[in-house]
């Protein structure tokens, strides 16, 4: 006789929130009268993430196992919970944006015209909405909420499916350069199927070499005298290949750069700061939890990759002319970062240590800096949409000082510049991994560093110092959504830049697995 297994409806809250209002989303899809359909969509969507990230805060100093031992609501698990659902809501604003485009939209409104036909070019400024994007997107924040928090291999499976599936659809669904849109789209589904493929073979070597997919499990086999030997080995690598693909980590990028330019910028924005969060989540259950008492397995692996991402993203950002292909390749260099502050292990028998609360931290810095300078982004438009070359950005202060000034405060935080969230992140993280020993990676970061924030500074450059052009681009004025979250993202910037003790020890107390 099978017995169902004990689930904690409380610990799971956070989720069901999330989850309800992607079903009910769905329905509303299939019987809600068109002209009320954006409304009600916008609406629901928002009332869950808003009710996932209280949820998740109500849950703070929670630890315990739950749903038959699937799914471990431990600090962790919490705090990028809270983080994804706020960085959700965010973008979900972005999203509802009406104001700036004159078709209202920044999506497409209706997905399956082909691209440049007759029907394609009469919607194009049509007043209608695509509204399908809510409950797709909602159901991608659960899964991020969900993957972050699996406790055994195959749930991280499922939840990696449940988050990818939807972007993959929303990256091609972009209203203008179409094309574009959808050869992001197909990139990112074909990349992200063979990620999917090492990440289960991965799974399925693990499941071999030590019987079971229980991460706890994994750690006591991994512990033993078998170790589980080079099949062990094997699995580890082919599961941080699948989940470094989705934290875009070099040279495991390749899909990066086209699908950020190609996505509709509130996507882009979404998966920048979204995304990130829930694969290093992953990946930080996975080697802390799982792999915690067999460092030698995936340390010098992480240290490899870290400089490769970090050398990746800053000397192949210098080249760019397009900012959100740089800010793309920004997310590179910033991935090998965040991996500096994984190595900073500690030597806590349960994963914890100083690397943990600080890599939740930059996390939570980064997510809310890019989100706002994605938002900027979409102020800045010419006839074919949003004005995304660097050309099109000069002498943008003198058209609009706010406008500038705020994408200026943004890029010093990607810089790391002190008094910014960047600099306390990277800061955290740096001295999280010189305490463990990695100061050699420390010194590659901090030249990376040095070459990124001339990319960011060659931006503002443009923008104080050079004349703008005489068919330069217009300042759109953003409605109630992009001004929500501009207000946000710069008070965040500035405050976990300047006073940021309280998050960081919020962090810190948070930096306890269970397993």
């Amino acid at each position: 006789m099978i017995e169902a297994p004990a689930i904690s409806l409380a610990a799971l809250a956070p989720l069901l929130f999330v989850f309800g209002a992607a079903c009910v989303g769905v329905l509303v899809e299939a019987f809600a009268p068109r002209d009320v359909r954006h409304p009600v969509q916008v609406a629901v969507a928002l009332v869950g993430t808003i009710g996932g990230l209280v949820t998740s805060l109500l849950l703070a100093g929670e630890r315990q196992v739950t749903a038959g031992g699937a799914l471990a609501v431990d600090g962790p698990a919490v705090f990028l919970q809270a983080t994804i659902a706020g960085l959700g809501a965010l973008s979900l604003l972005l999203f509802a944006e009406r104001s700036l485009d004159p078709a209202r939209s920044a999506f497409v409104a209706a997905a399956a015209v082909p691209a440049g036909s007759p029907r394609d070019r009469e919607l194009m400024t049509a007043p209608r909405v695509q509204t399908e994007v809510y409950p797709l997107t909602t159901f991608a924040i659960g899964g991020m909420m969900l993957f972050v928090a699996a406790n055994d291999l195959l749930v991280m499976f499922v939840a990696l499916e449940v988050l990818s599936l939807p972007l993959y659809l929303i990256s091609g669904l972009a209203r203008r350069r179409r094309l574009l849109s959808q050869e992001a789209a197909v990139k990112y589904f074909l990349l992200g199927a063979f990620a999917s493929a090492f990440f289960l073979y991965g799974l399925a070597l693990v499941y071999g070499a030590t019987g079971s997919i229980r991460l706890s499990v994994i750690r006591e086999a991994s512990a033993s005298e078998a170790g589980g030997g080079v099949l062990l080995v094997l699995g580890l690598a082919l599961l941080v290949v699948g989940l470094m693909f989705k934290a875009s980590v070099a040279p495991f990028h390749a899909w990066t750069p086209d699908v950020y330019q190609g996505a509709p910028t509130p996507v882009t924005a979404f998966m920048a700061a979204c995304t990130k969060v829930a694969a290093f989540g992953a990946i930080l259950r996975l080697l802390y939890v799982a792999f915690g008492t067999s460092e030698w397995t995936w340390r010098p692996l992480v240290y490899g990759i870290a400089i490769v991402s970090m050398v990746v993203g800053a000397v192949l950002g210098l080249t760019q002319t397009d900012l959100k292909r740089m800010l793309a390749y920004s997310s590179i260099a910033h991935a090998g970062f965040l991996l500096t502050g994984v190595l900073g292990y500690g030597s806590g028998a349960d994963g914890t240590g100083s690397g943990l609360g600080a890599t939740m931290f930059y996390l939570l810095a980064y997510g809310l800096t890019t989100i706002g300078a994605f938002a900027v982004l979409t102020l800045v438009r010419d006839g074919d949409g949003e004005a995304t070359h660097l050309s099109q950005w000069a002498g943008l202060a003198r058209r609009s000082p706010l406008t500038a000034a705020v994408m200026a405060l943004f890029l010093l935080a990607l810089a790391g510049i002190p008094l910014t969230s960047g600099f306390t992140g990277k800061f955290a993280v740096f001295r999280a991994a010189i305490d463990d020993g990695a100061w050699p990676l420390v010194v590659v970061a901090l030249l990376a560093s040095a070459v990124a924030a001339f990319f960011y500074l060659r931006v503002i450059v443009l923008m104080y110092f050079s004349e703008p052009a005489v068919d330069g681009p217009t300042i759109g004025v953003p409605g109630l959504p992009t001004t929500l979250v501009l207000a946000v993202t710069v008070t965040a910037t500035v405050v976990l830049g300047v006073v940021p003790g309280a998050v960081l020890d919020i962090a810190e107390r948070a930096a306890r697995f269970v397993g």
